[in-house]
């Protein structure tokens, strides 16, 4: 691998998206984080994790520190998930969650996967739509239904609505009674047998729906599959740039000796003293044929060792395979967190650049969760494409609405140009977000060094005296064409540190040059701020009051929240 991981036409490519302020396919920020997902099953795979927990993971925990000085984790759910996970039936879940967890914050790799001849455990649906729900129910024989019934529940809160699988405990009361082991076992134990019951009878409706048309192949293996499948399908088939971030290791067994059940169970499935058929025909179609048909060959490594009627495997007898497993895995680990390192280092040495990102960012948080005020945004709309030659100022008490009113409007505004032709630019700050956003100083040079890339200017004519700054700021927004009009948005003015006179608001041009829109919000009362901003900006036209959301605005925010999370309330709550 080179050590340039970006062509010059995709760097160029990535650093103009963002100069220009394009909130869509942001980058990601950088991270000073190493979290790695391991997925696997759980007794088969036990030698190898141990060994990477004892040898692998703090020589690279002490590499990441030492050479990019990063933080290394790892999170291995199959050990050390509580009880009440199990309970509430959250375990699954909670591996999606790490696995998107690793996804977002890791530099480099973030899921690795050891696959061998086990499919592993196969858990109850925890949640199914009301609809698949009742037409379970109306191919099940009575014993099932009333089963189904008894452990599922509607969740009318949710969109859709779903019927949940129910705490072990509400039915089981001394299922974590620790306090009384016996009681407890006793609940553990009826359970597991309850547990069978339930899964028999969904896996028995979905083949019967299956059979008669109603359920896909792909509903029906909804029903079957296991926790290991849906690691893999999160972490690998439906991840984005695999190569960079994801490993698989195959490790097939010659020669298991099936008849050996006190071992053999732990290495491949096992029903009724039997090789499970179907578990392996559903390991085979993800080990054999999916993962390699996602994953280049170079990022799968194959091992195959003989059985040892001792316990399996053994670290004696497979210590060769073992030694070569841990070194491959820290070398391959290695590989990839240098290459992204090495992509992140491409931009992030760039201050200017991660200022710019990490405001974008925030213009994305602020302004998911808008909703209403439509009159406010045709007045700004109507100001961006006006023919105002002075800055507009939002103001309102504080929890008003103002950053995600401007939030909303910075992701708006581009499409109120007319033109084209046009390429608008978005110049974003939330003012006291960050070092270069809470100073005047700091914030007009990050501002001239954004403005000098994007018109060409050499940045080494920016001044660093203030009084010269200001007017370099001034005299670059007459750079300003028709083909790339610009919109400066600037977030909180009464987060700006008062030095430097910074709240005189001198620094501000109270006449803009074609082609230039400024947008500002500020607090009322703070520093004389809005005052201040009256004395300068001729137009009452410009200020615009943000007013409380208001209790039918306050609702419909709420939901929009809720909806985001695929939830409700009902008319009555």
């Amino acid at each position: 691998m080179s050590q340039q991981e970006y062509t010059e036409e995709q760097e160029a490519e990535i650093l103009q998206h963002v100069f220009f302020g394009k909130l869509d396919n942001l980058p990601s920020l950088a991270s000073k984080i190493v979290r790695i997902f391991t997925s696997s099953t759980f007794t088969d795979t036990s030698m190898e994790r141990n060994s990477l927990m004892q040898h692998t993971y703090p020589k690279l925990k002490e590499y990441c520190r030492e050479k990019h000085g990063l933080e290394f984790q790892v999170v291995d759910m199959r050990w050390g998930v509580r009880d009440e996970a199990t309970d509430d039936h959250k375990t699954t879940e909670l591996c999606m969650q790490e696995i998107d967890n690793c996804q977002r914050v890791s530099v480099g790799p973030n899921f690795v996967v050891f696959l061998g001849q086990k499919y592993g455990y196969r858990p109850l649906p925890t949640k199914i739509e009301e609809a698949e729900f009742r037409m379970i129910i109306s191919v099940s024989n009575k014993e099932d239904a009333k089963l189904l019934n008894q452990w599922y529940k509607l969740d009318q809160n949710n969109l859709p609505s779903l019927y949940c699988l129910q705490p072990v405990s509400s039915i089981f009361t001394n299922f974590t009674n620790r306090a009384h082991p016996r009681l407890m076992e006793e609940d553990q134990s009826q359970w597991w047998e309850t547990m069978g019951k339930l899964n028999r009878a969904v896996r028995v409706a979905a083949l019967a729906l299956l059979q008669q048309g109603q359920f896909t192949s792909q509903d029906n293996h909804r029903y079957n599959w296991s926790v290991t499948e849906q690691e893999v399908v999160r972490g690998i088939l439906n991840a984005k740039d695999r190569e960079d971030h994801t490993l698989a290791f195959f490790r097939h067994i010659e020669n298991i000796n099936v008849g050996l059940l006190r071992h053999s169970m732990k290495f491949i499935d096992i029903a009724s003293k039997q090789v499970d058929i179907e578990a392996q025909r559903m390991l085979s179609d993800l080990r054999d044929v999916r993962v390699p048909a996602t994953l280049p060959e170079s990022s799968i490594i194959r091992y195959t060792v003989q059985w040892s009627d001792d316990d399996g495997l053994n670290k004696t007898v497979h210590a060769d395979y073992l030694r070569d497993f841990i070194e491959t895995f820290y070398r391959r680990i290695v590989e990839l967190i240098d290459r992204g390192v090495r992509k992140q280092n491409t931009f992030s040495a760039n201050r200017v650049y991660t200022e710019i990102l990490q405001q974008l960012h925030v213009v994305n948080n602020f302004s998911q969760d808008f909703q209403g005020r439509t009159d406010i945004l045709e007045r700004v709309r109507n100001y961006v494409q006006g023919s105002s030659k002075q800055p507009l100022v939002l103001w309102g008490e504080g929890g008003c609405g103002k950053s995600s009113m401007l939030a909303k409007i910075a992701s708006e505004s581009s499409s109120w140009f007319s033109s084209k032709q046009c390429t608008p630019i978005r110049l974003i700050r939330f003012l006291g977000t960050t070092p270069d956003s809470s100073s005047i100083g700091p914030l007009l040079r990050s501002v001239c060094q954004q403005l000098c890339f994007l018109y060409q200017v050499p940045e080494n004519t920016i001044p660093v005296e203030l009084s010269q700054l200001i007017n370099y700021f001034k005299r670059l927004l007459e750079k300003t064409s028709a083909d790339k009009p610009l919109c400066i948005f600037f977030d909180s003015l009464d987060q700006l540190s008062s030095a430097d006179g910074a709240h005189s608001m001198s620094w501000l041009p109270p006449t803009l040059p074609n082609y230039v829109k400024l947008i500002v919000s500020t607090l009322p009362g703070i520093f004389n701020i809005l005052n201040t901003l009256r004395n300068i900006i001729d137009s009452r036209e410009n200020f615009i009051q943000i007013k409380p959301l208001g209790e039918e605005l306050g609702k419909t925010v709420l939901k929009a929240r809720l909806n985001r999370e695929h939830r409700t309330i009902t008319d009555i709550q």
